[in-house]
């Protein structure tokens, strides 16, 4: 993979930093959601940027990346955005989805889980 040049990237939230100017990314695991998702180090910035974007979604701004790829990475991000939507659904509110509108949200938890492990360990 190539870095583009001079090509602006948006990191979220209004902030945006030259291509060439990106020199790692650091995926923040614990506390994912608004405002924490990936820690961006700029040439000649003390400290790290953080974006709202994920790592994959940085990257594919950065590199020349094959389009296949980059439908992939957007769909496996998406499911763990639901994902971590899922996990913020309490015990209650559960019981009524599942009862009301017929939708088992621990059965989609287990299966989105499983596809993420199966990413992971492909990618290992």
């Amino acid at each position: 993979m190539e870095i583009r040049e001079h090509v602006i990237v948006p990191l979220g939230y209004g902030k945006f930093v030259r291509s060439d100017k990106i020199i790692a990314l650091e995926p923040i695991e614990d506390n994912r959601g608004p405002g924490r998702r990936t820690k961006v180090y700029v040439d000649q910035m003390p400290y790290p940027v953080i974006a709202s974007r994920t790592e994959h979604a940085i990257i594919a701004n950065v590199v020349e990346t094959p389009k296949e790829i980059l439908e992939a990475t957007a769909a496996l991000e998406l499911l763990q955005d639901f994902l971590d939507d899922i996990s913020q659904v309490g015990p209650m509110l559960r019981k009524s989805i599942k009862k009301e509108a017929a939708l088992d949200l621990e059965k989609f938890e287990r299966k989105i889980r499983e596809l993420l492990e199966h990413q992971a360990d492909l990618e290992q």
